[in-house]
């Protein structure tokens, strides 16, 4: 709920202008950056368990300090820190993923993890669009924080140990600058595609709730609920479809029909004349971009690395998304602030379009150099 209205929350409750907006949401990614890249670190040279757990409890005790601030250094201060604090939890997370699941089940794997965010999201828009217009967007804060330290509680009493999580650390292999993912050029190529694709797919958070209420003059519950339908489309196709395309070993050709759905959906909104029927379709086309497109992506990252390198392969692809959390918002809230939305709808058409491209890139060199991946 808080990544989806804060934005909201500062224009309409703070009066911030979209610029400034966009600046200080900028902060949730630097911080969502620095928190992967620790949390990568450490997932290396401690267990992944206690990093997320200690991640839930940090992450919800920092977010109510937007219940007392309003100033827009305060606001980005205590961003930077939450994202800080909760992206510790991803590498550690894709860390844990790795170990409950096998080989042959981890396209699934990362599918069940996504379903269940997305089952969280497909609640927590539509709540919290309710909150925002009829209880405030503070409300939003305290609730979101009990989730997480509700979160940590379940994970700690429900979720069993691994056998192989108190790992030791191979320094041998730590040391060996060859198996670092710094030397991998195309695995780096790569988390810049992946980082070009969420800044086009987190306008989604970014501006296109901007875009709904200030052009088409929906109230925030109804933005709420577009953005619920997402998390429950995903919820609904997710599994099914990719336990019919896991047999498909091919995993770039999905992430570039993923990556084509964005520009489709980017049309339906520049041409739509802030109608509600292209508003959906711009919700379907982005429900399929990221069901084709991120499955894949999070399993081309896990299939990658030596396990003691799991970590920081990981905080890089965690990093991506940091990085376009960071320039989600400046890019799309400073074209719309300064030249429109359309003309912003336009930008993230070409780039993606661009983006798909350099994806079609990496698949003829995988298919060069016939990698052994994850059984999907």
């Amino acid at each position: 709920m808080v990544l989806l209205f804060t934005s909201l929350y500062l224009t309409n409750d703070l009066h911030f202008t979209i610029v400034q907006a966009g600046a200080v949401m900028s902060f949730y990614g630097i911080g969502s950056v620095a928190g992967s890249y620790a949390g990568g670190w450490l997932t290396d040279r401690k267990n992944f368990y206690d990093i997320m757990v200690w991640s839930l409890i940090c992450s919800g005790l920092i977010l109510l300090l937007m219940l007392v601030i309003k100033t827009a250094a305060a606001i980005a201060a205590v961003l930077f820190a939450f994202a800080f604090t909760a992206d510790m939890f991803r590498p550690a997370n894709a860390a844990a993923i790795a170990a409950y699941s096998t080989e042959a089940n981890r396209t699934r794997s990362v599918s069940l993890m996504r379903l269940a965010i997305n089952l969280g999201f497909s609640v927590g828009p539509a709540a919290g669009g309710f909150i925002a217009l009829h209880l405030g967007y503070k409300w939003l804060f305290a609730l979101d924080a009990i989730t997480s330290f509700a979160a940590a509680v379940m994970l700690v009493m429900y979720l069993p140990k691994h056998k192989e999580m108190k790992k030791e650390t191979h320094a041998d292999v730590l040391n060996d600058r060859s198996t670092s993912a710094y030397k991998d050029a195309r695995y780096l190529f790569f988390i810049v595609l992946v980082s070009v694709y969420a800044i086009c797919f987190f306008q989604l958070f970014a501006s296109v709730p901007q875009f709904f209420s200030k052009q088409c003059h929906f109230k925030d519950d109804t933005i709420g609920l577009l953005l619920a339908l997402n998390g429950f489309l995903v919820v609904v196709i997710e599994m099914p479809l990719i336990a019919y395309l896991e047999k498909n070993k091919t995993i770039f050709r999905y992430i570039i029909r993923g990556t084509l759905c964005l520009p489709v959906a980017f049309l339906f909104l520049a041409f739509g004349n802030a109608m509600m029927i292209p508003a959906l379709l711009y919700t379907l086309f982005m429900t399929l971009s990221e069901i084709f497109a991120m499955p894949f992506m999070m399993n081309y990252a896990l299939s990658k690395p030596l396990k003691e390198r799991q970590g920081q392969y990981a905080a890089l692809y965690s990093i991506a998304y940091g990085i376009a959390n960071i320039l989600a918002p400046l890019i799309g809230l400073g074209i719309a602030g300064k030249y429109g939305f359309n003309p912003m709808l336009y930008v993230f058409i070409g780039l993606s379009i661009l983006n798909a491209a350099g994806f079609a890139v990496i698949q003829h060199q995988e298919k060069e150099n016939k990698p052994v991946l994850a059984n999907q």
